[in-house]
């Protein structure tokens, strides 16, 4: 009976390859008659209903592979197929949540690591998807107000718990980021506040304050040669800044070059930049042709490491 229904599921598995799906359902079944202990003919058989989009009937045959796998001991890899299986069924049916159910009914099984990407983009789906669901402009607003009132009257930690909700209702919108950092800031949270100065900057790169918001957190975690970047970027932007001139010129003359370059000497990443021959020729030609710092900017790695030289305070841009 084994070696027949053997020969039924390889007759199957030609059918399934050449897409005749019917015939395919024809010797996967009479594979079943002939040995229905056998979980793979189930799932060979669900495989079928999925290709054909009979999704509810692949969902029904993945649970009885399941079943017969359990009765009968199956390898546990086998299962954690036909769980899967159905997750993917589920996925297209646009049921998230089943399909999340399912791929997690899988990993108790056996860790894929096809499952597990699928597993942890699902997740991904599900929040961008509830995300949306929140989104409420008009509430978005309303929560800004109250926070921007909270601000001003001082109560800086309700005035971050209203910027938080509007930004949950809105995550557009690069002004309630910049105000939520200043309340950060103002309760001395400075590297929150730095992430929202960033996020601000990313939704908007040409909002100025994002600059200046940036610049603050970066002082106040005693990083100058960043906040003088930021401040360049400011001016950059809006010349006649004068909260970024001010800035700019405080930090340019706040620490002494041998101070610059000892604390950036003490950087691991500075250290082995500045290792690399590679990149001491390229700072030898800047140097001698401040020309070539436009061809080398052109490199994404090589314009990392001057990004992080700039940072470091030891080279400068004028």
């Amino acid at each position: 009976m084994a070696e027949q229904a053997k020969a039924e599921k390889e007759k199957g598995n030609a059918a399934y390859k050449a897409k005749r799906f019917d015939e395919a359902i024809s010797h996967y079944d009479k594979a079943i008659e002939l040995e229905p202990d056998n979980i793979v003919y189930y799932t060979n058989k669900a495989a079928v209903y999925f290709e054909q989009t009979h999704y509810d009937l692949c969902i029904e045959t993945c649970g009885k592979a399941v079943e017969v796998g359990r009765a009968n001991r199956a390898d546990f890899k086998l299962i954690a197929k036909a769980l899967a299986r159905a997750g993917f069924a589920y996925l297209k049916q646009d049921d998230l949540d089943n399909a999340l159910l399912y791929y997690n009914k899988s990993l108790s099984e056996c860790r894929d690591p096809a499952v597990v990407k699928k597993a942890q983009e699902l997740q991904k789906m599900i929040k961008e998807k509830e995300e949306r669901a929140y989104e409420n402009p008009e509430m978005a607003l309303e929560e800004k107000q109250k926070g921007n009132k909270l601000f001003t009257e001082g109560n800086f930690p309700a005035a971050v718990a209203a910027y938080t909700e509007s930004i949950k209702r809105n995550r557009r919108d690069a002004k309630v980021f910049s105000n939520r950092s200043a309340c950060y800031a103002k309760l001395m949270a400075f590297p929150l506040a730095l992430t929202d100065a960033e996020e601000c900057i990313k939704l908007d790169p040409t909002f100025v304050k994002g600059y200046l918001r940036k610049a603050t957190c970066h002082i106040a975690l005693k990083e100058n040669s960043k906040a003088e970047l930021a401040y360049q970027k400011a001016l950059e932007l809006d010349p006649k800044c004068q909260e970024a001139l001010d800035g700019y010129r405080k930090c340019a003359t706040s620490e002494t070059a041998e101070e610059v370059r000892n604390r950036a000497m003490n950087d691991p990443e500075v250290q082995a930049i500045l290792g690399d021959p590679a990149m001491r020729l390229i700072l030898e030609q800047m140097q001698k042709d401040p020309k070539a710092l436009k061809e080398h900017l052109q490199n994404p790695a090589v314009a990392g490491k001057i990004q992080k030289l700039l940072e470091s305070g030891l080279i400068a841009i004028r």
